[in-house]
């Protein structure tokens, strides 16, 4: 066996060898963060968009209006789903009476999604283009009840989630009760539809 075949790496060569794979690491992991923000906050926007969606076939199935709570907490939002108690839909007073009751377990996007959260980002205008102070992610009405009917209506209106720096929209459409995702796209500063 020739002497030159037998020999190993110089402490130099496993030196740069390493300096090089650190480097590459170190490019590449802010590309890898920003994805994975991207994925998972599309994961949580669809993930509220199926909630809706299921509501709206038990609304459809039950034959009563089944409506999405969402009560603003110290660490976000959390929604619940209830069910219309008397026929006047749901409504803040009936559940406070025990009239319109649970009919499913409450939850929170940030549980599921980790940095996933109600909100609009700074300097981002909502889904009808309107530049706004107002951060607040829940835009469904005063009293943030997202109310499905049984003859296939909902109440109209928007649901902004963001991660750290991918930001997402759910609307509602009120004559069909459909939803629609859509993303905002910073370079070309406008809201597509997924």
């Amino acid at each position: 066996m020739p002497r030159m075949a037998a020999r190993g790496f110089s402490l130099v060569e496993v030196l740069f060898a390493s300096a090089l794979a650190i480097t590459m690491v170190g490019l590449a992991l802010p590309v890898f963060d920003r994805s994975a923000d991207d994925i998972r906050t599309a994961m949580a926007t669809r993930y509220l968009a199926g909630r809706i969606h299921a509501a709206r076939l038990e609304a459809l199935k039950r034959g009563t209006a089944i409506a999405l709570r969402f009560e603003l907490e110290p660490r976000g939002y959390r929604f619940t789903p209830y069910a219309d108690g008397n026929g006047n839909g749901v409504r803040a007073a009936d559940i406070a009476a025990g009239t319109d009751r649970p009919a499913g377990a409450a939850e929170r996007l940030e549980d599921k999604f980790r940095d996933v959260t109600f909100g609009l980002l700074p300097g981002i205008p909502d889904a009808d283009g309107a530049v706004s102070t107002n951060p607040d992610g829940v835009r469904i009405g005063s009293a943030r009840i997202l109310t499905l009917s049984p003859d296939g209506t909902a109440t109209p209106g928007t649901l902004y989630l963001h991660g750290r720096r991918a930001q997402y929209a759910v609307r509602v459409l009120g004559v069909t009760a459909r939803t629609r995702v859509l993303k905002f796209e910073k370079g070309a500063r406008r809201w597509i539809t997924r």
